[in-house]
């Protein structure tokens, strides 16, 4: 790895001389707004008093069905307590629905309600259209490798 010295480029984007690590920070950096915005705009889909915040639990739902608050929790790398919050808020709003679960009566499952599912399925299909069509000219070998390499950013711990 080279030395960092950043430098301002065309559009605001700053490169760093060689450093790939920082080369990397400053990507993710933009990631992460990247993917604020379309939270928010799934948010928004699902519905208009939805909390962005809250939207990455919803989706999760929508991806994997029912979930303790507990498998929510570590799920998405939060605090139980802030889980419990984004679920009664999805709840206040009709997205949402706690039943028991059905291997313990003394636990609950969250997931979505079918009103949700229906939206959660809907939006889930435009988005992966808009995928598809954006990286319409990219190399499946491409895509999967990019998929990889982000599941195996997302398990590297820097705390």
């Amino acid at each position: 790895m080279g030395t960092s010295r950043p430098v301002e480029v065309l559009g605001g984007a700053v490169e760093h001389d060689g450093d790939e690590v920082a080369e990397l920070e400053a990507a993710i950096s933009e990631t992460w707004s990247w993917a604020r915005v379309n939270a928010r705009a799934g948010a928004q889909a699902l519905h208009p008093r939805l909390d962005f915040s809250a939207y990455p639990l919803v989706s999760r739902l929508g991806a994997r069905g029912g979930m303790r608050p507990s498998e929510l929790a570590a799920a998405l790398r939060l605090d139980k307590s802030t889980v419990s919050r984004q679920i009664d808020a999805a709840a206040r709003l009709g997205l949402v629905e706690r039943l028991p679960h059905p291997q313990d009566p003394r636990a609950v499952t969250v997931q979505l309600t079918e009103d949700a599912r229906e939206r959660f399925d809907r939006l889930r299909t435009v988005r992966l259209e808009r995928w598809r069509a954006a990286l319409a000219e990219w190399k499946a070998d491409d895509i999967a490798e990019l998929a990889r390499l982000l599941r195996q950013l997302a398990r590297v711990d820097l705390t």
